[in-house]
Parts: structure tokens; C-alpha cells; sequence
């Protein structure tokens, strides 16, 4: 037999393992889902992992009831751990095999069903594994928490590095491996043995498929967005998107991000340019800028296959910073693969290439131009972070506006490019944004320093116009309001807002009010001016009109808004996920199932902590996409910061509370502190460092978080402590309900930062640390009560 300090060393490795797989498998299914699927289900991917997680903490009992007092508890969870490599396998054949299209039918409910409860069991199976192996060592409860968290951290940081090197498959496949190799080391509990020998062999089996997947391509993408990927020419994973490129309308090559959102190649040869190629670069919505500043100095966010680039170039451009955030793009497509096909267009003397977010590019650079453009910036690329969390919010906020604003020369303008629909909103957010924005910088009246115009008009009852919006920090003269309603008649534009004419449409009355509050409350959908704290551009649905808008019939702009449904469902499962895992052990176990007077009172603890933690986790990872200026780095940096501080913590609980309430209630009030400390320091400390480098900003926010993770790490461990003293067959169902809680904070987050704020998020999630030191205090109370209450009882003389 092993010592028992070997025993424990080995639960810890495999919990650590068990760990680390399940948080890399939960991410890079965010990724694949965003690609196959559409970028809102990536977000219902963090809640069925949680969901998997809870239930298993409760299926753990009838584990544990089926091996029966004195049975090999390791060789079972050894057995899990090995078919779970195996589940999450076939899980990801069925993600890459079942085509889901863009359209609501039973069929595709059937499909997505499949898919979700395909990919649900492998969490089911590692919750009832790691909550047992924290059940049964419950007296080392500290350091096999710490294993917990710390193998999640580690997770979290190999995601950046097998998404770029192996992509979506690749990652989810070596998961699997790692849950084998936690079998292998379960099984060997009791030493070395023929079953921790076909695990070892399982786990080197999918190690070896994992390494090759990328060439061979074993396990790829089959389908995405409902249509067969066959036609691409040329498909790669980065961190945060697969790039492909297939064929486009008129023979040109179409670059696509997460099978979606696509940007053309520009097959202009700027050598031999001819006239009629020149008109037509400059005969559309994006090249109006062109005609206020001709040969203009210009900054493109969002360079993609080069249009804009194209046209700033035909207009006479001698200096264009060509700003694009993916390297994928710039290095294997436009300057690699289809360097040709571009006629070296990002390899051009008259053009910069920056591989950056735009928002960062702007705020750290100390150039001004004459043309700022940004032409329909969306990569419909989820960040894992949940739904609307996408990549490009930061760009449209109005602290974005008033950085490109003062980046402007005297003369210069802003072209934005958006979709717009019967019902304006997109654009009219934008000229919202832009309303606010030139307010902060002293403008009292915007209406002179934006004007509108639509292409495609036909097109509003299809998929969408296009608007181009043209504002700028100075009035508009008269002079070149007349040059630009001149070249867009001449172009089969029509003319939404100008600022010499009369107008009774939503952007005449939004800019010309002098009671904006009023016109955006009575508007029909959300056009309020979004910032950094609340930069969720592209949900326009308001609040009270939530339920009437998910019961309207389907149409073709629903995709915009389709994670207005998806994100009410997800509440609305997530609830139903914890009411169930709150009642399942009564079902299950019925007269056996954990009892007691306070007990629900002690399960409230685990709730409100679970809850707290994932709030802060999530609004903390999109209010700093902004900083970092990717958001895999923002999520990569948060996550692994307060998990590796958390496990610190964990380890170091029974030495600073034990199981004592008092220190328990201090810790939590500290907790919170420290949190609200977070939150008072980060704005400025973010500020000043913004123009840094990325390693010093990525040092400074796990500095930052550090304090806040280590507290908030030892609630847990001790509060299993606790509750082992008092309700020891309890453990696993606490374990279930933290999981739960979870779930529903996944989707509260991102509701709660849409509504009211992110910061305002966090601070929620404080409160409910300070919410769970009163349930330490309650519970003390009623115990000292009924302990004296007990004592004070006389003794009766036998009669």
C-alpha cells in the first residue's frame, strides 16, 4: 500500500490534471462553437460546462452509494476519468459533424440538442470525479482545493499557446488525453496496475492523434454556420479565430472569420490602376471621406483584405496605417498565401501595417490624420466571455469616439460603416456615440458635425443597408456638405442626414433635440451612447421590451439580436439547472440524502460565494479587453491570475482560518475589501500603463487582481471545513450547488453588465461575499443558541 502521503500527492496530481483538462476543454469549445455554430453559442458552452459540473457533484452520491463503505473509490473514479477522454472525443465528432443552420425549425432544435448534451457529459463525468476526490480527503480539503484550482490556472494559460499551435479539435483532443492520463494515475492509487496500464495506453493514444490532428486533420471542421466548408481554400486557428478563404462574388477571394463575417481581398493593381478601376473604388459608401480630404493622411481600423486600403490609395493616399488585429490575416493571407492575388498590397510603400487592436493603436499613437475609417468592424468572434462579448465592442464606445476624435487633424473626419435596417439602429447608435462623444470634448451641438448616407437601400428588407457616417470635431461647411450630396447622387446614394436640411427621421431628431434622454427612452430599440464600463454595442433590445421582442416573428436582421433569445434562455436554464441541483439529492437519495435544521442555511454559503466569484470573474475579463487590447490575452490574464491566487489561497486557508467562524466572517468582509480595493485602483493604474508593453500590462494586472484572488480562494476549502463538522454527507452537494451557482453567475454577468454596468458587476459580486460572512454569522448565532438552550435544560431526579 501507499504511504498516505503519497496517496494524497497522487489525488492532488490527478484532481490538478482533472482540473486543467476540464477548464481547457470548457474554452476551446467557446471557440469552436463560435466558428461552427454563431458566436452567441459560445457563450451557452460556459453554462453547460458549469451545468455538467453541479450535476455531477450530485451524481457523485450515487457513485459513491454504488462502490459501496470499503470499495475501490480511486479504481472507479480512474474508470471515469479514462471514458471521459473517450466522451469528450466523440462530443467533438458530433460539434464538427452535425450541421446547424441559421434557421428555427425542429430539426435544427434536434441538432442542437444533440450537440450540447454530446458535449455536457464529459463535465458530468470530471464533476463527480473531482468532487469525490475533495469528498473523500475532505481533512486535506486545502491542498487538493488548491491542486483544483491550480491545474485550472494552468489550463487557462496552455489555451493561447494549442489554439495557435493546433487549433479548436486539437486543443479539445489533448484535453482529452490529459483526462486519461488523470485515470492513469487514479487507477494507480493502490499501485501500479493492469488498469493504470490501458489508461496510460489511452491517454498516449490521443496524445499522439492531438500532435498530428493538425496535419492530418483527423478531427476538423466539417460544417460551419449550417454549410459545408469544402470550397475553402486555405482554414487556420489562431487564439481567438479560425480564418478562411474561399471564393467571393466577381471571381475575388473572400476572407472569412469564424466562417462568418467576411472581408474581400482587394485585387487592385495600384501599379497600373485604370480609370474605371478608380471610379469604382470611389463610388462607394466608404469612399465619401475622400471627397473632403483627397489624398488624405489615413488610419484604417480593421485593414482586413484591404478595400479600404484600396480605397484611400485610388483617392491619392500617400500614408495609410493600415491597422488589423489579426496576424493570421496580414501574415498567412495577405502578405503570405494571396500576396499575389493582392498584388502586394500590404507590402506597399504608402502603407504601415500595424498588428493591433484598433482602440490601443489609437490611444497609443501620437499621429493625427485626416481620415480615420472603420467599414463594417465585426468578426461575429465570441470571447468566451458570453454573449455580445465580442472582440470589437470597445471600438464603438464613446470614450473610442473621443480617442479618435482628438487623433484627428483640424480638418480630418470619421468614416464609420454600419448595417442598417428598417428600423434604424446600428448607425443610429453610432451617431448616438458620436453625439455623446463630441459633447465630452466641449461640442454643445452635434448636428453640424455629422452627415449620413445609404447604399444599397434596396437591400433594408434583405439583410441590411449600408450607412456610412461621416463626423468630425469641426463643423461641416457648406462647401463640402455640397461636394459630398453631389458625389453620393452621382453614386445612387440617398441622403439620410445632412446637416442643411430638414428632417423629421430618428437621426435628425436624435441630433437635433435638445432632450436626449427623452427621444432614447421613447425610441423603440436601445441607441443609448455605450462606454467602456457598458460597451455592448450591437444589443439594441431595451429591458421592458425584452419579452415582446423574443416573441416577435423571426426575420432577416434576428441574427444581430439572436443572443437576446439565447442569453433569456440561458438565464432561464440556468435557474432551472440550480433548482435542480438544489432538490436532485432528495430524489435520489430520498431518507439518505443530507438533512438537518440549518443545512440550507450552510448550502446558502457555497451559493452566494460561487455566485460572487464568477460575477467578478466575468465582468473583470470584458472590462479589461480594452487595456490589453485582445481579448484571449484579457481572458487568459484574468482567469489564470485569479485562479493561481485563489489556489494560493486554498493551501494557505487552515492556516489562517481553520474552521473558525470568526475568521471566516473576517475573511469574507476582507474579500470584499479587497475587491472594492480592485475596483478603486484599477481605472487609474490601467490609464497610465495603457501605452506600456504587453508583458509589463499583463504583470500589472495580475498584481492588481492577485490581492482580491488569494481571499477569495479560502472561502471555499474553509467553508467545506465547516460544513464537514456539522453535515460530513454533505460535501459533494455543496460542491454541486458552488457549481450552480456558477451557472447562473456565467449568465448574470453578462445581463447585469449589459443593464447596469460592469463595474457595477463586480461590486455585486462583493456584495455577495459580504452576503455570505452573514450566513456565517447567522449560523454561529443559531448554534450558540441551541447549544445554550441545551445546557440550560435541568436535570430531572429519577422518580
Amino acid at each position: 500500500m501507499p504511504s498516505q502521503t503519497r496517496s494524497l500527492s497522487r489525488v492532488c496530481w490527478a484532481v490538478a490534471l482533472c482540473a486543467l483538462a476540464t477548464l481547457l476543454l470548457e474554452l476551446a469549445l467557446t471557440r469552436i462553437f463560435s466558428v461552427v455554430l454563431f458566436y452567441h453559442f459560445a457563450f451557452m458552452a460556459i453554462s453547460t460546462a458549469l451545468f455538467g459540473l453541479g450535476a455531477g457533484g450530485v451524481l457523485a452520491y450515487k457513485v459513491e452509494k454504488d462502490v459501496g463503505p470499503g470499495g475501490d473509490i480511486w479504481a472507479k473514479l480512474g474508470r471515469l476519468a479514462t471514458m471521459n477522454g473517450l466522451l469528450v472525443v466523440a462530443a467533438l465528432w458530433v460539434v464538427l459533424h452535425r450541421p446547424l443552420s441559421f434557421v428555427i425549425s425542429w430539426e435544427n432544435a434536434l441538432v442542437l440538442a444533440t450537440i450540447y448534451l454530446a458535449c455536457a457529459f464529459p463535465f458530468l463525468l470530471a464533476g463527480v470525479v473531482i468532487s469525490l476526490a475533495i469528498s473523500t480527503t475532505i481533512r486535506n480539503v486545502a491542498k487538493v482545493y488548491f491542486s483544483d484550482l491550480l491545474g485550472a490556472a494552468i489550463g487557462c494559460l496552455l489555451l493561447i499557446p494549442l489554439l495557435d499551435f493546433s487549433g479548436g479539435p486539437g486543443a479539445v483532443m489533448t484535453a482529452a488525453a490529459i483526462y486519461a492520463l488523470s485515470g492513469a494515475i487514479l487507477h494507480s492509487m493502490n499501485g501500479w496496475n493492469k488498469r493504470s496500464a490501458v489508461s496510460a495506453m489511452v491517454f498516449a493514444g490521443l496524445a499522439v492523434a492531438a500532435l498530428v490532428n493538425p496535419s492530418l486533420r483527423l478531427l476538423d471542421v466539417k460544417y460551419a454556420k449550417g454549410r459545408s466548408v469544402a470550397q475553402e481554400e486555405l482554414a487556420l486557428w489562431n487564439s481567438f479565430s479560425r480564418i478562411s478563404v474561399g471564393p467571393g462574388q466577381e471571381g475575388q477571394s473572400l476572407i472569412l472569420i469564424d466562417s462568418d463575417a467576411g472581408t474581400d481581398i482587394s485585387t487592385y493593381d495600384f501599379d497600373r490602376l485604370s480609370d474605371e478601376d478608380r471610379r469604382k473604388l470611389l463610388s462607394e459608401g466608404p469612399s465619401l471621406p475622400y471627397i473632403v480630404k483627397p489624398a488624405a493622411k489615413t488610419l484604417v481600423i480593421g485593414a482586413g483584405g484591404g478595400m479600404d486600403l484600396a480605397r484611400s490609395l485610388a483617392s491619392g493616399s500617400k500614408d495609410v496605417s493600415a491597422v488589423e488585429i489579426n496576424p493570421i490575416i496580414v501574415n498567412e493571407v495577405m502578405r503570405g498565401a494571396y500576396r499575389e492575388t493582392s498584388h502586394g498590397l500590404y507590402l506597399r510603400p504608402e502603407i504601415r501595417v500595424f498588428i493591433e487592436d484598433g482602440r490601443t493603436f489609437t490611444r497609443r499613437s501620437e499621429e493625427k490624420y485626416d481620415v480615420i475609417q472603420m467599414t463594417l468592424v465585426d468578426s461575429w468572434a465570441s470571447t468566451a466571455a458570453g454573449a455580445f462579448a465580442l472582440a470589437e465592442n470597445h471600438l464603438y464606445t464613446t470614450d473610442a469616439f473621443r480617442d479618435y476624435l482628438e487623433h484627428l487633424n483640424d480638418d480630418g473626419v470619421i468614416a464609420v460603416t454600419r448595417w442598417e435596417f428598417q428600423q434604424p439602429r446600428e448607425s443610429l447608435r453610432v451617431v448616438s456615440v458620436a453625439r455623446a462623444a463630441l459633447a465630452s470634448l466641449g461640442v454643445a451641438d452635434a448636428s453640424r458635425h455629422v452627415l449620413v448616407a445609404r447604399e444599397d437601400s434596396d437591400q433594408m428588407a434583405e439583410w441590411g443597408a449600408k450607412d456610412t457616417i461621416l463626423i468630425r470635431r469641426n463643423p461641416f461647411t457648406q462647401e463640402q456638405i455640397d461636394s459630398l450630396r453631389a458625389a453620393a447622387q452621382a453614386n445612387g446614394m440617398s441622403e439620410v442626414y445632412a446637416p442643411d436640411q430638414p428632417g423629421d427621421n430618428p437621426f435628425a431628431q436624435l441630433l437635433r433635440t435638445p432632450d436626449i434622454d427623452a427621444f432614447l427612452a421613447s425610441y423603440p430599440f436601445d441607441v443609448s451612447p455605450v462606454d467602456d464600463n457598458r460597451p455592448f454595442f450591437f444589443y439594441t433590445v431595451p429591458l421592458p421590451d425584452l419579452w415582446s421582442f423574443i416573441l416577435s416573428p423571426w426575420n432577416v436582421d434576428s441574427k444581430v439580436n439572436l443572443g437576446v433569445l439565447l442569453l433569456v434562455a440561458s438565464l432561464g436554464m440556468s435557474i432551472v439547472a440550480t433548482l435542480a441541483i438544489l432538490l436532485l439529492p432528495r430524489l435520489l437519495l430520498g431518507r439518505q440524502a443530507p438533512s438537518g435544521g440549518l443545512l440550507w442555511v450552510h448550502l446558502a454559503y457555497f451559493f452566494a460565494i460561487g455566485l460572487g466569484f464568477i460575477l467578478i470573474e466575468i465582468a473583470l475579463v470584458q472590462r479589461i479587453v480594452f487595456f490589453l487590447g485582445q481579448p484571449t490575452y484579457a481572458l487568459t490574464v484574468v482567469i489564470f491570475s485569479l485562479l493561481i491566487s485563489s489556489s494560493l489561497g486554498s493551501y494557505f486557508s487552515q492556516r489562517f482560518t481553520g474552521s473558525d467562524d470568526r475568521k471566516t466572517a473576517m475573511l469574507l468582509v476582507g474579500a470584499a475589501a479587497a475587491v472594492g480595493a480592485l475596483i478603486a485602483a484599477a481605472p487609474a493604474a490601467m490609464d497610465a500603463a495603457l501605452t506600456q508593453p504587453l508583458a509589463l500590462k499583463l504583470l500589472l494586472i495580475a498584481a492588481l487582481i492577485f490581492p482580491a484572488g488569494f481571499l477569495m480562494g479560502m472561502p471555499f476549502p474553509t467553508g467545506l471545513r465547516r460544513l464537514e463538522e456539522r453535515f460530513p454527507n454533505a460535501v459533494c452537494w455543496a460542491w454541486a450547488i458552488n457549481a450552480a451557482a456558477s451557472v447562473l453567475g456565467s449568465v448574470s454577468a453578462v445581463f447585469l453588465g449589459i443593464h447596469i454596468g460592469l463595474t457595477q458587476t463586480v461590486v455585486g459580486g462583493a456584495v455577495l461575499y459580504l452576503a455570505a460572512a452573514l450566513i456565517v454569522k447567522l449560523t454561529t448565532a443559531a448554534q450558540t443558541s441551541a447549544a445554550s438552550q441545551t445546557q440550560s435544560v435541568p436535570l430531572r431526579e429519577p422518580s
